[in-house]
């Protein structure tokens, strides 16, 4: 039995072990990007067996197999010949909540933020690098809420019905992609670290820190309006972005008197996504309002 957030008790009745999903995917010739596309395609169909297949797998294919794996929550190999290799997803979807997982995509796309512009500031590559590395956990956590949700719209039980309706599954499936977006802006911003041909300029530096805070904020302020349905937050979040564009513009007239031509365009890159971010969060407070205004109907 499982209690649902408008109050109604769902009996649902046991039924034997489901089918095993399972799909073969033919990877003769498949290499390189084509074939990181045809695995993660694979998981996203919520697959519990995939089992790639040739005549004779290369190692180079393999290679890019297991690396599809660690990037991926739930797939392990299981079993591994000259002409197969068997994944199966370990993951038990009803220990996974996508409140849970969007708050955690949400904390590390921010300290990620953080990180990347200290690590402009401080021309800090082993920093940079690091930032770069955490992209990997947000898109993990983007392509697992993916996959839940294309389950649930197969028929597949909500992992935590008790406390989320379909409506908030969809609204925080929605509002991980922006989050996923700003994780990549943020690991754009931390490869300038390695452009950069010196130290920033203190007073072009400290309006970076300056938009880049506000920006940060701006996401912020759209996640807590999204969790705790306020419209009103939401709409201030909005307002923000719109006073941020200003800032943004000034920030840039000011980069364009840098007297290096590399550190006009490593900066501008730099603040084209702190822009974009803020863009993301204002995003994420449209989604809020959306998913509000569907709980008082």
């Amino acid at each position: 039995m499982q209690p649902q957030p408008d109050g109604k008790l769902v009996i649902d009745p046991i039924h034997d072990t489901p089918p095993v999903r399972k799909i073969q995917i033919d990877v003769t010739g498949r290499m390189g990007d084509a074939l990181i596309r045809d695995m993660i395609a694979a998981y996203l169909a919520g697959s519990d067996i995939i089992e790639a297949k040739a005549d004779r797998i290369l190692a180079e294919q393999k290679n890019i197999i297991r690396s599809m794996c660690y990037k991926l929550i739930g797939p392990e190999i299981i079993e591994e010949t000259a002409k197969k290799v068997v994944i199966q997803d370990l993951l038990n979807p009803d220990e996974i909540s996508i409140k849970k997982s969007v708050r955690r995509m949400y904390l590390i796309s921010n300290s990620m933020h953080i990180d990347a512009i200290k690590a402009i500031k401080t021309l800090d590559a082993d920093l940079a690098l690091d930032v770069n590395q955490r992209d990997d956990d947000v898109d993990r956590l983007f392509l697992l809420i993916a996959k839940q949700f294309r389950s649930i719209l197969r028929g597949a039980r909500l992992p935590d019905a008790s406390e989320t309706s379909i409506d908030e599954y969809h609204d925080l499936r929605m509002a991980a992609s922006p989050i996923e977006r700003i994780a990549d802006h943020a690991r754009k911003i931390a490869k300038i670290t390695t452009l950069l041909e010196g130290p920033i300029p203190s007073d072009i530096m400290e309006m970076i820190e300056v938009t880049s805070d506000m920006s940060r904020k701006v996401v912020e302020d759209s996640i807590d309006a999204l969790y705790n349905s306020d419209v009103e937050l939401a709409n201030k979040v909005i307002g923000k972005v719109e006073k941020m564009s200003l800032m943004i513009d000034k920030l840039n007239e000011t980069i364009l008197k840098c007297e290096s031509y590399g550190s006009v365009v490593a900066l501008g890159t730099v603040v084209d996504s702190i822009d974009r971010t803020g863009d993301y969060g204002s995003n994420i407070a449209e989604i809020a309002i959306n998913s509000a205004m569907s709980k008082v109907i």
